[in-house]
């Protein structure tokens, strides 16, 4: 019984996901209405919210950044701010929705991504993230290397 107990688990799971990127890409629909927010070709949304005056990141930068991840429900699933240590990555190195989304930011610059579950962590569960969702990124970009 143990193959059908996991393959009917599978099937819950794609389940939750697939209402999981519905309520996501609603979501995205009319968050894409509010004032100030971009969407890109991609689906990608964003909000600058403080224009920075450094320079803007490229995808071989390396940048620091203070940043808070949320579920569109508020639910935070990783927080850089919280753990007082901001972030130091390649943005190539990121997933996707970051990688397109760092460079609208400059450094000193503050805002919000929004992130369909294409460009984040994709169907499946990930980290406690449940697959299918969309991610909400606070994002302080503090320097560019």
């Amino acid at each position: 019984h143990k193959k059908l107990s996991d393959a009917k688990q599978l099937i819950e799971l794609k389940q939750k996901a697939d209402t999981n990127a519905k309520i996501g890409t609603e979501f995205l629909k009319a968050n894409a209405q509010k004032n100030g927010v971009q969407t890109t070709k991609s689906g990608l949304q964003y909000q600058i919210l403080k224009q920075g005056t450094g320079k803007s990141p490229k995808a071989n930068s390396v940048v620091k950044v203070n940043y808070e991840g949320r579920l569109i429900d508020g639910t935070v699933f990783d927080s850089s701010i919280a753990r007082n240590q901001p972030a130091e990555f390649q943005v190539s190195q990121v997933i996707q929705g970051w990688t397109e989304g760092i460079p609208y930011f400059n450094e000193g610059g503050e805002g919000i991504l929004l992130i369909p579950y294409q460009l984040g962590y994709g169907i499946n569960n990930y980290n406690g993230i449940p697959g299918g969702s969309a991610l909400v990124f606070d994002i302080k970009l503090l320097k560019v290397n």
